[in-house]
């Protein structure tokens, strides 16, 4: 397998259960989700982002075969969550490892 490319969010929330469900559920139209043992993984394509509950955030780890596929399930992860959180004032600020 090819070097995976990553990045990781942690978005400070008093609902990461319910924001991980949300997203789970709304992006689950379009892309495979998967109940994991730490967390609930969303694949888009060849990219993909799990999502881990933990008291007080939410924490999102994506991965990617490509800069493209990574940049692009930032986006759709961040954006959503952002939009799904606007009230409570959610901001997702991503950092390569």
């Amino acid at each position: 397998m090819p070097d995976q490319l990553t990045a990781t969010a942690v978005v400070s929330t008093e609902a990461p259960a319910r924001y991980a469900k949300q997203l789970a559920s709304h992006l689950g139209r379009r892309a495979e989700v998967r109940a994991e043992a730490d967390g609930t993984r969303i694949v888009l394509g060849d990219s993909s982002c799990l999502l881990q509950s933990r008291p007080g955030s939410l924490e999102l780890s994506a991965t990617a075969d490509s800069d493209d596929a990574l940049e692009r399930v930032m986006d759709v992860v961040g954006r959503h969550l952002e939009r799904f959180g606007q009230r409570n004032e959610l901001h997702v600020e991503w950092t390569r490892d």
